[in-house]
């Protein structure tokens, strides 16, 4: 893999981090959003996009960015080289497919600010208490697909998502993420949840919808890097 020189600081976007561009990557490679599926970013010439290239792009104007791990979410193999090289210049909140407590160590010690649990990937309640035990930099994921809580176990099956939430803040978790998976936001649980405590919006938000997303009160959202890469901010 290749080195990075070390030391450069992270300016604040001027956003203050309301806004929080995705990260995709997937063996070494940046992915975007397809229609089918993740597919590879590539060069106007049709090259793949550099990670570490973007990564110095991206530290030019973000402190912060959202880090999906595809190599983590489908394989259950995080890729903790390129996490540690991404970390020396960007704050990163890495999604991973977590499973256990422990990959959430794993995944904190490679260099991430937070490690995101996720209804979908993580082994049930027990884990999250597990990772909490081990750590407090956390992040928790309520996915919603068709209406419902998409979940990995059986823990939150069913569950409303205000219920979930609160039992994750009562442990002590204090940054909540909605993520709406092919469907559109639903403002009015984003901010029921928002009332309750810190939220951030992920799945289908767009940044379209900034004006929705200060009314909900919610502390911020992640959006996809395709419009950062189309203009001139982001070359």
């Amino acid at each position: 893999m290749p080195n990075r020189p070390a030391g450069r600081s992270n300016p604040a976007d001027a956003a203050g981090q309301k806004l929080v561009p995705i990260l995709m990557i997937g063996k070494g490679q940046v992915y975007l959003p397809g229609p089918t599926g993740p597919v590879v970013a590539k060069t106007a010439t049709g090259t793949p996009l550099d990670l570490l290239d973007l990564a110095d792009r991206l530290a030019e104007k973000f402190k912060r960015v959202y880090v999906v791990d595809l190599d983590g979410l489908r394989d259950d193999k995080a890729q903790l080289d390129y996490l540690q090289e991404l970390s020396r210049d960007l704050e990163l909140w890495v999604d991973a497919g977590i499973r256990t407590g422990d990959q959430a160590i794993d995944i904190l010690v490679a260099g991430a600010t937070r490690a995101v649990l996720s209804t979908a990937y993580l082994r049930g309640h027990r884990e999250v208490q597990r990772a909490w035990k081990l750590s407090q930099e956390l992040a928790f994921e309520i996915e919603i697909r068709g209406g419902n809580v998409f979940a990995a176990d059986h823990d939150w099956r069913g569950m409303d998502p205000t219920a979930i939430a609160t039992s994750i803040r009562e442990l002590g978790v204090s940054e909540v993420i909605l993520s709406p998976r092919e469907e559109p936001v639903d403002w009015r649980l984003t901010g029921a949840l928002a009332a309750m405590g810190s939220l951030w919006v992920d799945g289908t938000f767009e940044r379209s919808e900034e004006a929705q997303l200060s009314s909900s009160k919610a502390s911020g959202a992640f959006f996809h890097l395709d419009a950062f890469l189309a203009s001139p901010l982001g070359s």
